[in-house]
């Protein structure tokens, strides 16, 4: 089970509700949460009681993404790349094969990684002052840990590549209307939405339910059979090109070397 510093999982009778615990730091990742991320689904197959699972952020931000830390090591460490990589792996394959049905409460901004966790779910609720962005090309990496899969589905190939081009803020409203949200809740109300919500899927049948989503998310293994080993392994690529190098040592000068940045 992770370490509760970074990744805190509650039990609120058969809803499971975790939550992403480094609110200083815009909830960026951590090694500890990006490896906690990477194994927490398959510990619901394992729980009997277990119906449903509500995945939101601490503070004041869903998920930043990635943090400058991460990034330079990434670069320089070879080991520790590919295991980023093996971990992204885990965490879309164990969001799209997990049992149980996953609401998104994106409370505030959810960028890089943030953004494909919110993709990655079964069902979004946003904050009305909330925004997701995949800005992985405009620090010089592929979008391989979930936009490039998820996003073409959800609102078409067109769409899908300029909101990965160009790395642009959706709005709550605007990302309703896309299709990646599902409805827009004032911030104060959100966690009680998506757990009343929670709630409601809970009580289902939980066979039809869990059938359901796996005949659902055939479209998504059908995407992953093609394009999702391709997608890592270019990101995983571009950790240590030259381009991505560049962007990131330019940023942390401007930033005067403030670790954390919206980044996947």
């Amino acid at each position: 089970m992770p370490e509760p510093a970074d990744l805190v999982v509650t039990s609120h009778g058969a809803v499971r509700l975790i939550e992403l615990n480094r609110p200083e730091q815009l909830n960026s990742m951590s090694e500890e949460l990006h490896s906690g991320l990477a194994s927490v689904w398959d510990t619901f197959a394992d729980d009997p009681e277990a119906r449903v699972v509500v995945l939101t952020g601490r503070g004041r931000a869903f998920s930043a993404g990635g943090n400058f830390d991460i990034m330079t090591r990434v670069q320089r460490d070879r080991a520790f790349r590919e295991r980023n990589v093996d971990e992204a792996r885990r965490i879309i394959t164990g969001m799209v094969r997990c049992p149980l049905p996953v609401i998104a409460a994106v409370n505030g901004p959810a960028v890089g990684l943030g953004c494909s966790l919110a993709l990655l779910s079964d069902l979004v609720l946003i904050a009305d002052d909330a925004y997701i962005a995949d800005p992985h090309v405009q620090v010089g990496l592929v979008a391989g840990d979930g936009g490039a899969l998820v996003l073409p589905l959800l609102v078409g190939l067109t769409r899908a590549k300029e909101l990965l081009f160009l790395g642009d803020r959706v709005g709550a409203e605007e990302a309703v209307r896309l299709g990646i949200a599902n409805r827009v809740v004032p911030k104060d109300k959100l966690l009680d939405e998506a757990m009343d919500l929670a709630r409601r899927v809970a009580a289902l049948p939980v066979r039809a339910l869990r059938e359901t989503k796996r005949a659902v998310n055939l479209h998504l293994e059908q995407a992953m059979a093609g394009v999702l080993e391709p997608a890592l392994l270019a990101e995983r690529d571009t950790m240590h090109d030259p381009d991505h190098i560049a962007v990131v040592e330019k940023i942390i000068a401007s930033r005067g070397g403030r670790r954390a940045v919206e980044k996947g």
